[in-house]
């Protein structure tokens, strides 16, 4: 009985052969990449420069930057149920969940312009002078367990109470002018919590806009590096003759 041969196919080289090319293909390219950026380094470099340079004197990141101030509220939306005497009706649970609706329309009443202009009425008749929007601007709003929260930010700790206070008696007293139909009558708005004024740090978007600045401009440079390669008709390597179909018979060492 004779044993015939194996195949290279049937051993696999075939397939080892195709990895060793497609290996030394990826070595090649990364090898072409590395001499285009070390032949136009200067490019992403003078970038990252250039973008330092205007960040320094637009950001100042040296100078101390001012302080910021944040205060917190809470309410609760609601309207009360009608009473029938004798007689048994679902409002109960019906102003639950309009009370869930109030809540959701009411947040964005307060992020609007008229309340803003209502809040500033009322510091203006207590001889404080804030634009409505400037008030428009620091309030913002949100939504807990069905409890509206009401956030105020200033650089001042003293107007950042002020308005607090006037969004709050804006709120609990003029709640329905802003929402005759359902808060007239039966309606209300309750402050829940009221917290106190509190020093915050700079945001994430402030720590991290100067790194992100010099990654983009690095990144930036980098693509236009490959695209002055791409547009400059000029012979670099060896590479480049045999990519046209010349034959390259010998070279001249830089040193």
């Amino acid at each position: 009985m004779t044993r015939q041969p194996l195949s290279p196919s049937t051993c696999g080289f075939a397939e080892f052969d195709d990895a060793l090319i497609l290996r030394q293909t990826y070595r090649m390219e990364l090898r072409s990449y590395f001499r285009i950026l070390k032949r136009w380094w200067w490019i992403p470099a003078a970038l990252v420069l250039l973008t330092l340079l205007f960040s320094l004197v637009t950001l100042k990141p040296w100078q101390p930057r001012p302080s910021t101030y944040v205060m917190g509220m809470s309410f609760s939306v609601g309207v009360q149920p009608q009473q029938l005497p004798d007689e048994f009706t679902y409002d109960g649970y019906y102003t639950a969940l309009s009370s869930e609706y109030l809540i959701d329309d009411f947040s964005e009443i307060v992020k609007g312009s008229e309340f803003a202009a209502a809040v500033s009425r009322r510091l203006a008749d207590e001889g404080i002078q804030v634009a409505a929007g400037q008030i428009q601007g620091s309030t913002q709003t949100g939504k807990l367990h069905r409890i509206l929260t009401v956030t105020v930010t200033d650089s001042d700790p003293e107007r950042v109470q002020k308005i607090a206070e006037a969004v709050a008696a804006t709120m609990v007293e003029d709640a329905h002018l802003f929402m005759p139909r359902l808060l007239e009558d039966q309606g209300a708005v309750y402050l829940v919590n009221r917290g106190g004024v509190v020093p915050i740090g700079p945001s994430l978007k402030q720590r991290l806009d100067l790194p992100l600045r010099l990654v983009l401009a690095l990144l930036a440079g980098v693509g236009l590096a490959f695209l002055m390669e791409y547009l400059t008709p000029r012979v670099q390597t060896r590479q480049d003759l045999e990519a046209l179909g010349l034959t390259v018979m010998a070279e001249i060492p830089r040193k």
